[in-house]
């Protein structure tokens, strides 16, 4: 479902991207067919690098403040598997900025006033948050579908009366479109001032909050039984996320807050297991993507800064899902790699020493010679190409020492790597039948699914528990044949 969320926000961003580089063109007296780039220089780039003009660094600096603002609290969501809630608030602001106009005007306003739309934003929004909490409270219906009901219903009535106000005189020149899409470049400095306000009020609170989220998002049930105010914690997290995405709506529009919102905190889950740092790297991407974007929007006029922004999110987001130092595709591909080539290499070396032991299993007299490959085969659910594969792997890592046709000796590496394998499948064995309750026949499969992964401190722990038992044993006997089997 994550999946889903992120590539219907991306494809948004890029139909935010075409329609609103359209109505840019339509504005300037631009054809819509004209495809030309005007490429700027480098004292082009230099100039907005460098925050020269006044308008790009208000506009550069309040978009990488909300994206470090985005990126933390969308953090929590993404824990808290909240991630379509705040695709929900988005959605309902948009009958809150209609309505805020409407009441304006017929106050004997312009209608124009920015504090007084986000205001009516954030009450539609708050409204859209009791509507899925009534909904998931009051019936059956599960959170998804709660909140898929709210996002369609509050956007439809926002749509309508966006309607009703186009047929205003003032209605005309509200420019409240732009709230849906995004228009960063309309930014004055009273707006950079409430999102300073908005995102840093946001920002720290979750900072001095952050045990209590972390402990709302990994374990709801276990902070309840501690005396923890559970609907508390959850009724402020969800108002910073209220907060963050009605300030950001002049910034990226309320269609793509959401990508602002989550993208940020996915690609930061590929890079690490700690909570707190997740936060800091989700801010860092956020504020990052934010820097960006707008820098590039600055630069190319015709793309708007939105779109760019959460397309800039998506590219740091797919960076980290190749290269994610902890959930990466490619280090989990190659860790996956490493760890089928050790399961293989330990399943040959077992099974050869197995071959080598004589009747009275665990013995002390076992010495290394030779094994006859096609003993091995019967051993292991292997074809013959795979064992010759794993044959000459194990040489190649200098555990074969000779080979005599059909026949392999293990090196001293290999003749004691192969005991210690042997070893710690037994000691699991034995752990699983004595504490487990697993029948000695069906045994075998769950010790191979988890042996090879035994680190030292685990197979001390499983010779102190099984000390009692095989104390006097240097290599224990196989439950199999304690078994009859």
């Amino acid at each position: 479902m994550r999946s889903e969320r992120l590539r219907g926000a991306f494809l948004a961003a890029l139909a935010c991207l075409f329609l609103a580089a359209g109505a840019h063109a339509a504005e300037a007296g631009e054809s819509i067919t004209d495809t030309s780039v005007d490429w700027p220089g480098w004292s082009g780039v230099w100039h907005v690098a460098s925050l020269r003009d006044y308008n790009t660094r208000l506009v550069v600096v309040s978009t990488t403040l909300l994206g470090a603002s985005c990126g933390m609290i969308g953090s929590f969501l993404l824990l808290r598997k909240r991630s379509l809630m705040g695709d929900a608030l988005s959605h309902a602001t948009l009958p809150g900025i209609a309505l805020a106009f409407l009441f304006l005007v017929a106050a004997g306003g312009s209608g124009k006033s920015l504090p007084w739309l986000l205001a009516g934003a954030a009450f539609t929004g708050v409204l859209g948050f009791g509507a899925v909490l009534l909904v998931r409270n009051l019936t059956r219906i599960k959170d998804d579908a709660a909140m898929g009901i709210v996002l369609s219903v509050f956007f439809g009535a926002g749509v309508a009366l966006l309607g009703m106000v186009q047929t205003m005189p003032e209605g005309s020149a509200a420019g409240l479109e732009s709230f849906i899409y995004g228009k960063t470049a309309s930014m004055v400095l009273s707006d950079f001032y409430l999102l300073v306000g908005v995102t840093g009020v946001a920002t720290v609170f979750s900072v001095m909050l952050f045990k209590e989220f972390r402990l709302l998002c990994f374990d709801e049930a276990y902070a309840a039984a501690q005396g923890w105010p559970v609907h508390t914690l959850d009724a402020l997290m969800l108002a910073f996320v209220t907060a963050v995405t009605v300030a950001g709506l002049q910034a990226v529009g309320l269609i793509l807050i959401i990508a602002f919102l989550i993208t940020p905190a996915a690609a930061a889950r590929f890079w690490t297991e700690r909570a707190a740092t997740m936060l800091v790297l989700a801010a860092l991407i956020g504020a990052l993507s934010g820097w960006l974007g707008s820098s590039v929007s600055a630069l190319f006029p015709r793309l708007p800064a939105g779109a760019i922004i959460v397309l800039v999110a998506a590219a740091l987001f797919i960076l980290s899902l190749l290269l994610g130092t902890a959930r990466g595709v490619i280090r989990r591909t190659v860790r996956q790699g490493a760890l089928r080539r050790k399961i293989a290499r330990q399943h040959l070396l077992r099974a050869i020493y197995e071959i080598l032991e004589p009747a009275q299993s665990g013995a002390p007299e076992i010495h290394n010679g030779f094994v006859d490959l096609d003993d091995v085969l019967r051993k292991r659910a292997w074809s013959a190409g795979e064992l010759a594969r794993q044959v000459a792997r194990a040489e190649r890592d200098d555990l074969v020492a000779e080979r005599d046709g059909n026949r392999v000796r293990l090196s001293d590496a290999g003749f004691a790597e192969a005991a210690r394998a042997t070893r710690n499948h037994r000691l699991w064995e034995m752990y699983l039948i004595n504490y487990a309750d697993i029948a000695p026949t069906h045994v075998d499969r769950d010790a191979d699914a988890v042996e090879h992964v035994l680190g030292e401190d685990l197979v001390n722990e499983l010779e102190l528990a099984l000390e009692q038992r095989e104390r006097e044993r240097a290599m224990p006997r196989s439950p199999h044949r304690l078994a009859g089997g």
